[in-house]
């Protein structure tokens, strides 16, 4: 009988915790690496403050993509691996609406002030679910002086991405999260990005979980993600590749 030798490196399954924002261009991304390596991506996307919880409640990963603050967080309490780190990717805050319907006045703080003012309805991603651009916005209100005015035009949602369901379903008028949340939903149009003065740029980076069963494979995705392919994929999703390719 001939015994054949095992595969030097055995297909595995890969566990990614990924921000709502980097989740589109990383599956792109994702697909490419499954294919050429046989292993498989088991994806967990959710807002940048539940996958920190869920860190911290005990569940594991083997790679996690969270937005930079966080991301320093989970270095302190020694979740990553020390070194691990890659900055991927700056996302901005962008503006939706139904397609077909017309674009609000984005060139100003004031400008966007008016039109949040005169908007029926406006959706973004409840602060209390962890989201980074929600928890952002909904201080924006607040500096901006019509948090009281907004209270009643607010639909919360979960997710960025459940926030361009609701503008193309006709839920909102405006949609309010990360562009590349936005421009996946072919039912509404990213109108563009918060004016300068009031961004906020959010950097996400990724990173070897200190929990990592298929650390290899693990270190091999991101490698990837650092790549020239994903980079394409990052700035087709309105994101900002960060860092040289790979």
């Amino acid at each position: 009988m001939i015994l054949l030798s095992a595969p030097a490196f055995a297909q595995v399954e890969v566990k990614v915790f990924v921000g709502g924002a980097m989740t589109v261009p990383v599956k792109e991304a994702g697909a490419a690496f499954a294919r050429s390596s046989g292993n498989t991506l088991v994806y967990v996307s959710d807002t940048t403050g539940a996958l920190q919880k869920r860190l911290a409640a005990g569940e594991k990963a083997d790679l996690v993509i969270v937005a930079a603050p966080a991301m320093d967080t989970l270095q302190k309490e020694n979740r990553v691996v020390a070194g691990s780190r890659v900055d991927l990717a700056r996302a901005l805050i962008g503006v939706a609406v139904r397609a077909g319907a017309a674009s609000p006045d984005l060139s100003t703080p004031e400008t966007f002030k008016a039109a949040l003012l005169k908007a029926r309805s406006v959706s973004y991603v409840n602060p209390a679910s962890g989201g980074t651009s929600g928890t952002y916005f909904e201080g924006l209100l607040q500096r901006m002086g019509i948090a009281d005015a907004m209270k009643a035009k607010i639909v919360y949602r979960m997710q960025g991405s459940e926030v361009a369901d609701a503008v193309a379903k006709g839920e909102a008028e405006l949609g309010i999260t990360f562009s590349s949340e936005l421009q996946p939903n072919k039912g509404v149009k990213v109108a563009g990005t918060l004016p300068a003065a009031i961004q906020l740029p959010t950097i996400y980076s990724a990173a070897i979980a200190t929990t990592a069963e298929r650390g290899d494979a693990a270190r091999a995705f991101l490698h990837t993600l650092a790549g020239a392919g994903a980079r394409a994929a990052f700035t087709k999703a309105g994101l900002e590749p960060l860092g040289p390719a790979r």
